[in-house]
């Protein structure tokens, strides 16, 4: 039986408001999120109680956003969710992005509808694609999952 997968159309951007990442402090999992009204980004660890804040408001002008990024950007904190690949790395933003893409990478046949040229899965690195990869991009992500 084959596995289905219809592409949601999200892009990145999708998943850039909240990030899991290593913590400074204590290198466990922590988390950035990124708060469009306040104009704000924090970073915390459940961990160790680790907290810092920062403003977003370089990057508007009045009301309006010049450019978006991804929460865990504006602490330069490493993604929590990434392993080697051959001479890439497989990286996630956070679980819901994990799940997308662990959807996409097990089906064997991917639906694409009203694509522009702009979605999380056309911007994706050719490995991500390839069905030789499938099958150890899978085991990454199930050790992803148990991180």
């Amino acid at each position: 039986m084959q596995n289905r997968f219809a592409d949601q159309n999200k892009t990145i951007s999708n998943f850039y408001d909240e990030v899991w990442v290593v913590c400074p402090s204590c290198s466990k999992k922590a988390i950035a999120k990124a708060n469009i009204e306040n104009k704000s980004a924090r970073l915390y660890c459940p961990n160790c109680g680790y907290n810092k804040e920062t403003s977003m408001e370089f990057l508007y002008v009045g009301q309006k956003a010049l450019t978006r990024m991804a929460a865990h950007r504006y602490f330069d904190a490493e993604l929590w969710l990434q392993h080697p690949f051959k001479n890439d790395v497989f990286i996630a933003f956070n679980g819901e992005h994990l799940n997308y893409l662990e959807q996409y990478i097990s089906a064997t046949l991917r639906e694409h509808k009203d694509r522009t040229h702009f979605t999380l899965l056309e911007k994706l690195p050719k490995f991500y694609h390839e069905a030789k990869n499938r099958k150890a991009l899978l085991t990454i992500i199930k050790k992803l999952e148990q991180k």
